[in-house]
């Protein structure tokens, strides 16, 4: 995949392209899309509603369909990118909704998915969205949140920014694509910072600079 000079969703090349593109750059994508779907199986209850948020091709809501269909529950996939959409192969696809995520009128759920999109929604705007999704979750439920970091300081910050080099280096990725989709994301993806979560969001993956967290 040619990687654009300034990254977008908004692109064929790089929607066609984005299932391979994404695995071959994280190498702990489908094992985290598990734990996810593990974690999806305790909260979501029969008859109860889940957004995928930044659904991009639907790998989310394809991890989960089975839980899904077991409790009979409802899927609501929503993606800005119109091209992402278009290569969507999900379930329920009558429930995808192309719109930007901090515009969604959220209605009550039982869990919120935000698989590597956090990253892609304006600084200011992160608690704004985080706390409506909170104000709209049911008791009982939960929002997972998947995404990449801010360096911390010292020594082990450079280590675990190599490990994420070595594990994109591992999957076979040239170091001139590394660089190449280092450089489009300037200005486009901010990673997160503590300040971008609420106290009591527990984390349950790390790998380098990527993480996972649920929130109660």
């Amino acid at each position: 995949m040619k990687i654009p000079e300034r990254w977008t969703f908004d692109s064929p090349e790089v929607a066609s392209n984005f299932d391979t593109h994404v695995r071959e750059t994280l190498p702990w994508y489908e094992m985290v899309t598990g734990a996810v779907s593990h974690i999806c199986r305790h909260y979501i209850p029969k008859g109860g509603t889940v957004y995928d948020l930044g659904a991009s091709t639907g790998n989310i809501g394809r991890a989960i369909e089975a839980t899904l269909t077991e409790r009979e529950a409802k899927l609501i996939s929503v993606d800005c990118s119109a091209d992402m959409l278009d290569q969507y192969e999900g379930p329920q696809p009558e429930n995808v909704l192309i719109s930007d995520i901090c515009s969604v009128d959220y209605q009550p759920f039982d869990v919120a998915i935000l698989f590597l999109t956090a990253m892609f929604i304006p600084t200011e705007r992160r608690l704004e969205v985080i706390g409506r999704l909170t104000d709209q979750m049911r008791l009982g439920g939960c929002i997972i949140i998947v995404d990449k970091a801010e360096a911390g300081t010292g020594y082990l910050s450079t280590v675990m920014w190599r490990l994420t080099l070595a594990g994109k280096v591992s999957s076979g990725v040239s170091a001139d694509q590394i660089v190449a989709k280092e450089l489009s994301l300037g200005g486009v993806q901010r990673p997160l910072s503590d300040k971008s979560l609420p106290k009591n969001a527990v984390e349950f993956f790390r790998f380098g600079d990527f993480a996972g967290w649920v929130i109660e």
